[in-house]
């Protein structure tokens, strides 16, 4: 769900807090999902993300993730990913004209293969590499499982995904072709995260959404014990050094704060409070140089505004260093995503 006009107008009715603060957003989505199942046509593009990212923020590249968009409609099914890369490459040409303003667009982009294949996925990986005309930087396979049927709408791998050892032929060829691994999971599997990074220590995996905090369904109404079993796995995976974390992705639905739900939606002071312990646990867990602050738009904006999101990421650590607030807000996603370091 994305908030009405008049409700993202109340939304975004703040002050930009420190404006000049360069941003990598390492999490946003681009489509355009035609009317399905009674739903209407619901889109993504440049435009809109520009809307979202020109309101005060200084916002200098992003990064693409996959969200099955624009998949091939013909020729063998596994090659059919390549599609979104290539409709991606082609918004991310537009925003590298200049004609649509300073904001590198898509900089970096993450698309899926289905690693179950095995090895042979390598001519998946090098036609997405080719496809990108060098802004391909890794892959997304979803791991997302629970035995919640509350959950299932959410979700669409098989149980322990990550243990699987066809899964895991196809994740070692990442290393070959020196791609990353975004992982989306919930967070009762950050464990099997933990041991998919200890078995290929050379491959780098980012860690979307904070491990994905469940709310809803048969975890509702038991946010502490959760937060206590979170904290704990997450401690294990800081353990793993070729893994980083990105802070964001609590303002979607699953993750049961209910903003979506709200009349009003929350202010930066308001989401700060409710999102720090976690961002401070990784912060404190991983170090500055393995987090990055995402946005995960336009999922979260169900939730909030982009101008509060980033404001709320900046009360957080309002205290940090200047060197700190530069790997948090940029420099981490720079370096992880190999992407150029001027703006």
């Amino acid at each position: 769900m994305v908030a009405e006009p008049e409700v993202l107008a109340r939304m975004m009715a703040e002050e930009t807090i420190e404006p000049e603060l360069p941003i990598c957003d390492p999490h946003h989505h681009l489509w355009d999902r035609t009317a399905r199942d009674d739903r209407p046509r619901n889109t993504y593009l440049l435009d809109e993300l520009l809307e979202d990212i020109g309101d005060g923020h200084n916002i200098v590249q992003t990064v693409f993730v996959e969200c099955h968009s624009m998949y091939r409609q013909g020729g063998p099914e596994e090659m059919r990913p390549i599609g979104e890369t290539e409709f991606v490459q082609g918004i991310a040409a537009q925003s590298a004209s200049g004609q649509y303003g300073t904001t590198r667009v898509a900089a970096g982009i993450v698309s899926h293969a289905d690693l179950t294949l095995g090895a042979a996925v390598a001519p998946l990986l090098e036609a997405h590499i080719a496809a990108s005309v060098n802004r391909f930087r890794g892959i997304r396979h979803s791991s997302v499982w629970d035995a919640s049927p509350e959950l299932s709408r959410y979700m669409s791998p098989p149980r322990g995904l990550l243990l699987d050892s066809r899964f895991r032929e196809g994740f070692g060829c990442l290393q070959k072709y020196g791609l990353s691994f975004d992982a989306w999971l919930y967070h009762p599997q950050i464990t099997e995260l933990a041991d998919l990074a200890r078995a290929f220590p050379n491959t780098t995996i980012i860690l979307d959404h904070v491990g994905g905090i469940i709310g809803i369904g048969p975890y509702a109404g038991k946010r502490e014990r959760i937060f206590e079993q979170w904290k704990s796995s997450i401690a294990e995976l800081s353990a793993c050094p070729n893994v980083v974390v990105k802070l964001g992705g609590l303002g979607m639905p699953v993750c049961g704060f209910g903003w979506d739900e709200r009349a009003t939606p929350p202010d930066s002071t308001e989401l700060a409070e409710a999102t720090a312990p976690y961002y401070l646990w990784c912060i404190e867990q991983f170090g500055v140089d393995r987090c990055m602050f995402e946005s995960n738009f336009p999922v979260d904006k169900a939730s909030y505004s982009y101008t509060v999101m980033w404001n709320a990421f900046k009360r957080i650590v309002e205290d940090f260093s200047h060197y700190e607030k530069a790997a948090l807000f940029h420099d981490t996603a720079v370096r992880v995503y190999r992407l150029s370091s001027g703006y």
